[in-house]
């Protein structure tokens, strides 16, 4: 199995399951990772429910 990548910015995790710091959001029925500093940079539209294309 492929280790947790960012749908942002592509950062691999270590393992194949997300690290407890990274986000995840379910948008058009499809589960996305993003890694701890995309969420922090994008925490008030993932918050706002906005899908990834409005960032």
């Amino acid at each position: 199995m492929p280790n947790a990548t960012c749908s942002l910015c592509g950062r691999q995790a270590d393992t194949e399951e997300a690290p407890i710091t990274w986000m995840t959001s379910l948008e058009n029925g499809r589960k996305l990772l993003y890694c701890d500093q995309c969420a922090r940079e994008n925490v008030r539209s993932i918050e706002g429910k906005l899908d990834s294309a409005w960032w």
